[in-house]
């Protein structure tokens, strides 16, 4: 049993308002295998308080970039010690499968490597030349921390959802307080410890987990001067609308409904293959996966079959089993959710050709779901167009590419994508017409260096690399 008892606010572990602790349930079996501490108001106030003391003291913001940066440098060396942990950690709460949570920790490498390259050579200032050579007055901008940030992530990828914000973040110089999802509460205490090793000042850096009630007074708060959020749309547009009102800076990386264009000539082994861990990554609880895929119409009975096959020798079970690709849910209403949606399907007169709204044999003390593959389904259909974020797969008829594009394209969201095709060049020409932040080419990964977000519903900024470590910055401009 794995015990948090203490909040860490501002660097330290301290008593927490509400000494009741939550029970933290095992989507596998419902066992109960943590309990922590959970925030409340009060502990905001005091973490916000705490916060705006350093940053306003400048222990952190003036510390020189190189230094800041050799901090995270050894915050990252310390995480990639712990790696078999921490994806133990996530596993046991969240449900995600083991080879998901292992193989996910050489990505948050790549992710935090990206952040610090860029910070070596960011601009954090610069002199420009004077544009009229008569002039005498010179300018001197430079890219300062914006203030408090209040970093808000959901429970389905939380090492990668933390991470990607507390480096550029604290990389920037900022003071930032990190709202994570109760369930996550055993991952991100050890996320706190971890920080604690570090060794930053005094009130930089708080880790609480809270409810939605208490999320809400966090970004709502008055001494919060950036809102960067990770979640779902419905929560994105209300954290905007608070944003608005108060002139908060917001970065938000909501929902996804991504397609999967298979064009005539892919190779379908391959592209199915691709489609294992383009659109069932981490029990399908994934924003980026790729669940609407869309299929020639000449080519669409073979596509069907071979998702069929696929889907079908996917071992679900335990995710602590090393044959295990899908795992549970993380909790009953999730799977609840996910059910429904698949009897919506059936509902809506989708074809199954695999999977259906009942549990896995032999595992019905979980939160599972069978893995389920819906063909004849027409775009305009709500299981093609709402966010189901479980294991569960559309295939969409398409007659040429222009219609392929279009299909795509329908969709309140716009967060990824992928074009697969023997032809390089032609899937590129496809890639560049379809309007989502990120389109993989042949189930190439996603990089770190560039920017990562998304379109229409699926949000506001970017993460990733230099264009990531930016949002965190405000210019100043000094003329001499």
């Amino acid at each position: 049993m794995i015990t948090y008892g203490h909040l860490f606010i501002g660097g330290s572990w301290v008593e927490p308002s509400d000494p009741e602790l939550l029970d933290i349930a095992s989507p596998h079996d419902r066992s109960v295998v943590g309990r922590a501490a959970q925030a409340q108001p009060a502990d905001i106030d005091r973490a916000l308080s705490a916060a705006r003391e350093a940053f306003e003291a400048g222990t952190w913001r003036l510390t020189p970039p190189a230094d800041r940066i050799a901090a995270l440098r050894r915050f990252n060396a310390l995480r990639e010690e712990s790696a078999q942990e921490i994806a133990r950690l996530i596993s046991l709460e969240n449900g995600s499968a083991g080879w998901f949570t292992h193989a996910g920790q050489s990505g948050l490498t790549r992710q935090a490597n990206a952040y610090l390259r860029a910070a070596e050579d960011f601009g954090w200032e610069e002199t420009l030349a004077p544009s009229d050579a008569a002039s005498p007055v010179r300018s001197v901008v430079r890219r300062e921390a914006i203030g408090v940030v209040a970093a808000v992530i959901p429970w389905n990828s939380p090492f990668s959802s933390a991470t990607s914000k507390l480096i550029p973040a604290l990389v920037a110089g900022n003071s930032v307080v990190l709202k994570v999802s109760p369930e996550n509460s055993l991952s991100m205490g050890f996320l706190a410890g971890l920080l604690e090793r570090v060794g930053l000042p005094e009130g930089v850096v708080s880790v609480l987990p809270a409810d939605r009630a208490t999320s809400e007074y966090l970004v709502s708060h008055a001494g919060v001067d950036k809102i960067a959020f990770t979640g779902s749309t419905r929560a994105g547009r209300r954290i905007a609308s608070i944003a608005g009102e108060q002139l908060k800076r917001v970065s938000l990386e909501l929902g996804g409904k991504s397609a999967a264009v298979l064009l005539p000539d892919a190779d379908i082994e391959k592209a199915v293959a691709g489609v294992k861990f383009g659109s069932l990554l981490n029990n399908g609880e994934s924003c980026i996966a790729q669940t609407r895929i869309l299929a020639p119409r000449s080519r669409y009975e073979e596509v069907v079959d071979a998702l069929k096959d696929l889907v079908e020798s996917l071992r679900v079970g335990d995710p602590n089993d090393r044959d295990t690709f899908i795992g549970p849910m993380i909790r009953p209403d999730q799977q609840q959710r996910v059910r429904d949606y698949i009897r919506l399907g059936i509902e809506e007169g989708a074809r199954l050709v695999t999977g259906g709204p009942h549990v896995p044999a032999g595992l019905e003390k979980g939160n599972y779901v069978t893995p389920t593959v819906f063909a004849d389904v027409d775009n305009s259909m709500r299981v093609a167009q709402e966010e189901i974020f479980g294991p569960v797969l559309v295939v969409i008829a398409y007659d040429e590419e222009d219609d392929a594009v279009r299909i795509a394209n329908d969709s309140e969201y716009g967060l990824s994508g992928g074009v697969w095709s023997a032809d390089e060049e032609r899937a590129l020409a496809v890639a560049r017409r379809i309007r989502t932040g990120t389109v993989t080419v042949n189930g190439a990964p996603v990089g770190f260096d560039g920017p990562f977000g998304g379109v229409k519903a699926s949000g506001i900024g970017r993460e990733y690399g230099a264009v990531g470590l930016g949002t965190y910055t405000e210019y100043k401009t000094i003329t001499v």
